[in-house]
């Protein structure tokens, strides 16, 4: 029984121009002489070198490592030696440059060491999500995110359906195509290690029927399997994945949700692969299938290719013509970019190297008024309202465009495509989008500093009434009479007593009193006084020895530092722990002689 499918909202039908690059077989790009690799290649965090510059590297060793959960490593494509770490020319259509890791090749291309799982089932799925991840896998669709963070949705959301994307419906790109022409088992074999992980009930592989060779073999691939290869109408942008999911299943997802919401995770056909690489023969992403096309090169192709060779050693294999390329545009006519450079590195997400001329790709004109035809409107796949988005992003009044969900925006170019004004419509909503996040990130920087300042602001407050709290039990104290201090404090009472007992004695030499007798009345008094007060005593001898077991530990834990650091102090610490030690058993000795004395 043939499936059911759906149709979307809008899209558009340009020529499709994939014949040229189909002629021949997939073919190896070879290993360039440097191989430059950028350490941001997927959505989220750049990853982090663990390598230096002379180091020799082997293929498939991790050369980066991911520094966040959504982040990526990079592997080296080839062994060679570390040539550079420093910044250089990467894939972005403002030309700037980004850290990248450069290696020149040795022509060996010796592996390291590397196996795959044998039975994927019987592994622990945690375990086999983290060899994703180390493998470096990310969306080869062109979004390029992590796969290992589509495998592990939250606890909440259950996923009852895996798309594969076999779409690839813009025009010239045929990277896709050609890998489930040729590559058909390892993709089924890919689909399921994901639905695995996903544990997901159903499989669908959709693509659109202006593939006939590429289902064909996936269905013999899929043959005896619960995988559902799904042919549909072309159009474009069907290959969107919100769009792709309502074609399959008729759900649509919720304006600023995730396919996860609705129980269903897409991955593109190139990742399946990439994942069946990974688990099958422990192979991490190092190479990619890329188009090079356009009238500008003379034998269109699709070739695989390690990651970091430059465009321009891709373009020389197949006769590049440079003179006759109007422009340089890395992925499709409709959602690629121009490339500032032919030098630039290809990177995980670099599905096609298109060379046009002239005649393909005519200058842009100039852009002239709206004329509020609405077009633009039909066309949309989202079902956005491309013109007030448009006055929006001129306005800068990014509150409205938020309104107007600018963010389901996919920026496929659908309306640009069919705008009689060429208004270059995709730009104003890109540099919006870039705005508005600037704007939340300062937003976000904002708040953080301001809930710092409020928390250094409380904590000097508290420190503020800390001191005020102190200076007010010092005054206080300071009016309690001297008898009551005395008796709050021993060593004020011996003081005191001491004193009276000086006092005494005077008085009694000057009375004419036999010093004797006096002596004996003094030493009784004291004796009487100690009696009386004997737990002010074993307290103060009591904190005596805590204070001298104090010091003494302190002192140890000095010493065993400077002797672990091979400090010059390690001599006078020596001293310093022997007298300590020494007071400490004067310490000790006084408290036994006194419990002694009081106890018998």
């Amino acid at each position: 029984m043939t499936r059911r499918v759906f149709a979307i909202h809008g899209g558009v039908h340009p020529p499709e121009n994939k014949s040229q690059s189909l002629t021949t077989p997939i073919v190896s790009a070879g290993i360039p002489e440097l191989l430059v690799l950028p350490m941001a290649q997927t959505v989220g965090a750049p990853a982090k070198a663990n390598v230096q510059v002379g180091d020799r590297v082997l293929k498939g060793q991790m050369i980066a490592e991911a520094s966040g959960f959504i982040s990526a490593p990079i592997h080296a494509p080839s062994s060679g030696i570390i040539a550079a770490l420093d910044d250089q020319l990467v894939a972005h259509s403002s030309g700037i440059t980004a850290p990248c890791i450069t290696i020149k090749t040795d022509g060996k291309d010796e592996w390291i060491k590397h196996e795959g799982v044998a039975d994927f089932r019987s592994c622990d799925k945690q375990a086999l999500i983290q060899l994703i991840r180390d493998a470096g896998i990310a969306g080869l669709g062109g979004a390029g995110f992590p796969t290992a963070v589509k495998l592990s949705p939250s606890a909440d959301k259950r996923i009852t359906t895996l798309i594969i994307n076999g779409t690839e419906c813009e025009p010239y790109i045929t990277s896709d195509h050609s890998i489930m022409r040729e590559r058909a088992a390892d993709i089924v074999r890919g689909s399921e290690i994901l639905a695995y992980l996903l544990q997901s009930e159903q499989i669908l592989i959709g693509v659109e029927d202006n593939k006939p060779d590429a289902i064909a073999a996936l269905r013999t691939a899929a043959e005896g399997t619960s995988i559902e290869v799904v042919e549909f109408h072309t159009k474009y942008p069907s290959g969107g994945e919100k769009q792709l999911i309502e074609i399959l299943t008729g759900k649509q997802v919720p304006s600023g949700g995730l396919p996860a919401d609705i129980g269903i995770v897409c991955q593109n056909v190139g990742t399946a692969y990439a994942v069946t690489r990974a688990i099958d023969h422990g192979e991490p992403l190092i190479s990619r299938i890329t188009t090079v096309t356009g009238k500008a090169v003379a034998q269109p192709r699709n070739m695989e290719v390690l990651l970091g060779t430059s465009m321009r050693f891709l373009l020389e294999q197949c006769g590049w013509q440079p003179a006759e390329m109007s422009r340089l545009v890395m992925g499709g006519p409709m959602m690629g970019f121009t490339m500032p450079s032919a030098d630039v590195p290809v990177v995980k997400t670099t599905n096609c190297i298109l060379a046009p001329t002239e005649q393909e790709f005519p200058t842009p004109q100039f852009a002239q008024a709206c004329i509020r035809c609405g077009l633009c409107a039909e066309a949309c796949p989202a079902s956005l309202l491309p013109q007030q988005l448009y006055w929006f992003a001129r306005a800068k009044e990014y509150e409205k465009l938020e309104d107007h969900h600018l963010a389901d925006c996919i920026e496929c170019g659908a309306c640009s495509y069919v705008c009689p004004s060429n208004i270059p419509l995709v730009q104003y909503y890109r540099a919006s989008k870039a705005e508005i996040r600037q704007r939340d990130l300062e937003h976000i920087k904002s708040e953080q500093a301001r809930e710092r300042f409020e928390a250094r602001e409380a904590r000097l407050e508290k420190l503020e009434q800390e001191k005020l709290a102190k200076r007010k039990a010092r005054k206080e104290a300071a009016k309690k009479p001297a008898t009551a201090s005395s008796a709050q404090d021993p060593k004020q009472a011996e003081i005191q007593a001491a004193v009276a007992r000086a006092k005494a004695k005077k008085a009694d030499t000057a009375n004419g009193e036999d010093p004797v007798q006096a002596a004996i009345a003094r030493a009784q008094a004291k004796r009487a006084q100690a009696n009386a007060e004997p737990e002010d005593k074993l307290a103060t001898l009591q904190k005596a020895l805590a204070t001298a077991d104090k010091r003494l530990g302190n002192t140890r834990e000095k010493l065993e530092q400077a002797k672990s650091e091979g400090s010059d102090k390690v001599t006078l610490l020596e001293g310093s722990l022997g007298k300590l030690e020494a007071k400490r058993q004067q310490a000790q000795q006084a408290l036994e002689d006194y419990q002694q004395k009081e106890h018998g």
